[in-house]
């Protein structure tokens, strides 16, 4: 099982990539990674480790947050992630892409060089987020497609609900339509024109929610528009950052507040780890394309390297793919075909 990583996509590379890589390597005896950058610089942090299960392509140049991404893809041809893309495409036995890199770099290279499933008319990113009850949300899509059609965001919950279903091993799992309002009327033109595409969908479709619902925990995978999505995930983002901020600096203002979070040290870990879901689940898988593609945040740790990675062996276990070929196969009409 091969696994290709553009070793020097995001704010930590290439140090906490490498570690990662190696902790994935540690964990999965059967893995063998390709790392793609600058193989000195790699070479000297594997340190001698691995080295067997190790292929690096040497890359030396890096895609920034700062460079035009359709540009970039075309004209970095010796960039980190455009060589990794080409390791994707012209392998047959590499089962997947990890990077870190640029959000739209990723988009434009899996579009450009991978392509999508077919009938799938985009590919759009589905992070996880953590619910107040004992369960997790994605939301799809958050960022990938600005301007949608109803048929796009048919496909996004057809590819949601199938991914929901294998990282939570759970069937049927609930599907709610992003919307200003619960009743089926809500909307603008289009949810309005998606709204009777999704209730005939082969999904469990309940209806519109909105976005105070997202993290109840009464919705298993949320649809949107990617403005719509990213506005809500990088809202909600900066809601929860505020909140843990104030408490902290609420805690440190009062003595006896000091003194009862010393007896609350457990609490305060269990919930900083249940908000950084990453390190459990990795990053965000862009579905919807011919092969995997995992893209992580910018700012992500070895940890969530290596969960990235342990996301695209599971994905590719459960034959991700082919679930959603086999989604798209059941709508009928025009929405098949991604018209």
């Amino acid at each position: 099982m091969k696994i290709v990583v553009d070793a020097f996509g995001g704010d930590f590379a290439p140090l906490e990539i490498v570690e990662g890589a190696k902790m994935a390597l540690k964990k999965h005896k059967d893995l063998s990674l390709i790392l793609c950058g600058d193989e000195g610089k790699i070479k000297e942090l594997l340190a001698g480790e691995y080295l067997e299960r190790v292929e690096i392509v040497d890359a030396k140049e890096v895609i920034t947050n700062s460079d035009h991404p359709t540009e970039a893809i075309r004209h970095k041809k010796d960039s980190s992630l455009v060589k990794a893309y080409d390791v994707l495409k012209e392998r047959d036995d590499v089962i997947g892409l990890v990077s870190a890199g640029s959000t739209g770099a990723v988009l434009a290279g899996a579009i450009m060089k991978i392509g999508r499933i077919k009938g799938i008319s985009r590919p759009a990113l589905a992070p996880i987020l953590p619910t107040k009850k004992d369960s997790d949300v994605i939301i799809i899509d958050s960022g990938a497609n600005i301007d949608c059609k109803p048929v796009n965001l048919l496909h996004f919950a057809l590819m949601g609900s199938a991914y929901y279903s294998i990282i939570y091993n759970k069937e049927a799992p609930r599907v709610a339509l992003l919307n200003n309002g619960a009743e089926e009327g809500k909307g603008n033109e289009l949810t309005k024109e998606v709204y009777p595409l999704l209730k005939t969908a082969p999904i469990n479709f309940i209806g519109n929610k909105e976005g105070g619902d997202f993290m109840s925990g009464d919705v298993d995978v949320m649809v949107a528009d990617g403005f719509a999505g990213n506005a809500l995930l990088k809202g909600t983002e900066g809601a929860v950052g505020a909140v843990l901020s104030l408490m902290k600096k609420s805690i440190k203002s009062h003595f006896t507040s000091m003194i009862g979070a010393m007896f609350m040290k457990k609490t305060f870990k269990d919930l900083k780890e249940r908000v950084d879901i990453l390190k459990k689940h990795g990053g965000s898988p862009l579905l919807g394309c011919k092969k995997l593609v995992v893209k992580n945040h910018g700012s992500c740790k070895r940890l969530n390297i290596s969960s990235s990675i342990d996301q695209t062996i599971l994905l590719h276990e459960k034959q991700l793919n082919k679930r959603i070929e086999e989604a798209i196969a059941k709508v009928s009409g025009s929405e098949a075909k991604g018209e």
